[in-house]
């Protein structure tokens, strides 16, 4: 008896020790309550340990009032520690279930954090891509633009011939323009100048009529009001020619509707485009404009919408969609008259 019991206050003894300790060492991070709860349970357990003690004393030395009242204080700590714990028993049952939880999530959080790693390795491999392309195509589209001067100023031609020959002159700085505003819009610099939207939209329209005739699409234009803003030209016919495109894609009924619809208003101009084609799938709508997503399969890169949103935010505009699988999309922008800092 005499072995065992003091066994049993060595125990208790090291046990309220280190529940010290930790509440030493845990005092930046833990509630100071619960440090007083902490070192309460050390005191409970040092107390059950001294009855234990003075078990084996009196087994010699008859000191049984001593052994009442460190029995009296036992309880009295019993009776503090099993209130608190019965205070504290929700709290701690969240903690351990939110413990467990986060555990649990570690191997999606790992995931999507690879994910998002990829997702910007991805970018930054399209970066170095567009600093590439925007060199190698400067050149060719350059030499088309003297060849288009060319033809334009020669004598003899006729004026269909030297009209398209504008055309394609313009056309050709255009994709110029793309070239370092689409691939490389981080590093554009270009002064905002006086754009109207109804021009770059007659601009896109050109470039899309033979989709236009191919898919026998009724296309409209409503424009009310004033609808100049100030941007980079070549940014707001890319903004326009990605969402213009892909409303023209995916229609696929011959006499189909796609009507873009300008309102001119006080701050800014609202761009409605709405087509009548396939519409876009559920699950693909909440994360259309994510770097990487595409609706076209194999046939898209996930660039168009994303460098929308991009350009948009870069003026203080926003675009929002509506789409009813199998009935129709609807994009609408609000793009700023003046660029609005960020």
């Amino acid at each position: 008896m005499v072995v065992t019991n003091f066994i049993t206050f060595l125990s208790y003894l090291i046990i309220s020790i280190t529940l010290v300790y930790l509440a030493r060492r845990t005092r930046r991070v833990i509630a100071r309550d619960w440090a007083y709860f902490l070192i309460g349970f050390a005191l409970f357990i040092i107390a059950c340990g001294s009855t234990h003690l003075l078990e084996v004393v009196t087994t010699w030395i008859p000191v049984f009032w001593i052994d009442a009242w460190v029995n009296i204080i036992t309880a009295v700590l019993s009776a503090y520690v099993a209130v608190m714990l019965i205070r504290r028993a929700a709290t701690i049952a969240f903690g351990v279930n939110d413990y467990a939880d986060r555990l649990r999530d570690t191997e999606s959080q790992k995931l999507q954090m690879q994910e998002g790693l990829l997702a910007a390795q991805k970018l930054e491999d399209w970066s170095r891509m567009s600093a590439t392309v925007s060199h190698e195509i400067k050149g060719p589209l350059q030499a088309i633009q003297n060849i288009q001067f060319l033809i334009e100023s020669s004598e003899g031609v006729s004026p269909m011939v030297a009209d398209l020959a504008r055309t394609t002159a313009k056309e050709a700085s255009r994709v110029l323009d793309i070239a370092h505003s689409s691939l490389s819009f981080i590093r554009q610099t270009d002064e905002p100048e006086p754009v109207n939207i109804c021009e770059a939209l007659d601009s896109v329209r050109f470039l899309l009529t033979p989709l236009i005739r191919e898919r026998k699409i009724d296309f409209g234009v409503v424009a009310n009001g004033d609808c100049v803003i100030e941007c980079n030209a070549g940014e707001t016919r890319q903004v326009l020619l990605n969402i213009v495109r892909n409303a023209c894609e995916s229609v696929t009924q011959p006499g189909a509707k796609v009507t873009v619809t300008l309102n001119g208003n006080a701050e800014t101009v609202q761009v409605i485009i709405a087509d009548e084609g396939s519409g876009i799938l559920p699950e693909v709508l909440p994360k259309l404009f994510e770097f990487g997503v595409t609706t076209k399969g194999s046939h898209g890169n996930g660039m168009g919408l994303w460098t929308v949103r991009k350009i948009l935010a870069k003026y203080g505009g926003d675009v929002k969609v509506e789409s009813t699988w199998g009935k129709g999309t609807r994009f609408d922008i609000q793009w700023p008259r003046k660029q609005v800092p960020a």
